[in-house]
């Protein structure tokens, strides 16, 4: 069987690096590329793959994870696979959560990506090594986990926004955003706006390139 691929990424270096290195697998076979979330989607229609590789940070203002989500709205949906450089625990959650079939990062080995793209186009779930060892970790040695709310708290800090800029952005009051900061502070057990970020880039809970320089 010939796994027909999908290659989404916003870089035409990186989608004709990744279709050269596809093309030496005789059981994979790359019928098209996108580079943004409506071509992936419209392109998908038209070739029908069996796996779409996507890339989180697309060339719109339409990422990968919700780009995945109208992939599966799709009335014949191909399986998505995550092939990024981000590995902060919520980018990990929001691709999953979406439906992506597996998380690659672009480091690993071309035979991992090989064996993830057969294992998505059978429906099976596929993580690179370093991922899945982290969630394995995380389940071994629980920590209090933050909110989908908290860890929005997280990335807004990351970027400088205060109090009040936070509370509009969310459509919140400044008193909730205070008592989100309260249990954030509690559970990284840190005591400040900057050491709140530092230890969530340290626990890869947001992005690194998130966080102040």
């Amino acid at each position: 069987m010939t796994v027909r691929v999908l290659v989404v990424d916003d870089h035409p270096v990186v989608r004709a690096g990744i279709s050269a290195l596809l093309a030496g697998a005789e059981d994979i076979e790359v019928v098209g590329e996108a580079s943004a979330a409506a071509e992936a989607v419209q392109r998908a229609g038209a070739f029908k793959p069996d796996v779409v590789l996507m890339d989180l940070q697309l060339g719109d203002d339409v990422g990968g994870v919700a780009a995945t989500r109208q992939l599966l709205a799709l009335p014949e949906p191909p399986h998505v696979l995550v092939l990024t450089t981000y590995d902060a625990d919520t980018d990990i959650n929001r691709a999953i959560d979406a439906g992506a079939t597996g998380y690659l990062l672009k480091a690993g080995p071309p035979e991992e990506l090989f064996q993830a793209i057969r294992a998505a186009a059978q429906g099976r779930t596929a993580l690179s090594p370093e991922i899945a060892s982290r969630l394995l970790q995380r389940s071994r040695t629980p920590e209090e986990a933050l909110s989908d709310r908290e860890v929005e708290i997280l990335e807004l800090l990351a970027h400088g926004l205060g109090n009040r800029d936070m509370a509009r952005e969310l459509f919140i009051s400044e008193a909730t955003v205070k008592t989100h900061l309260v249990h954030i502070y509690a559970k990284l057990g840190v005591d400040s706006r900057m050491a709140a970020v530092r230890e969530a880039v340290r626990r890869r809970l947001i992005r690194f390139d998130d966080a102040p320089r």
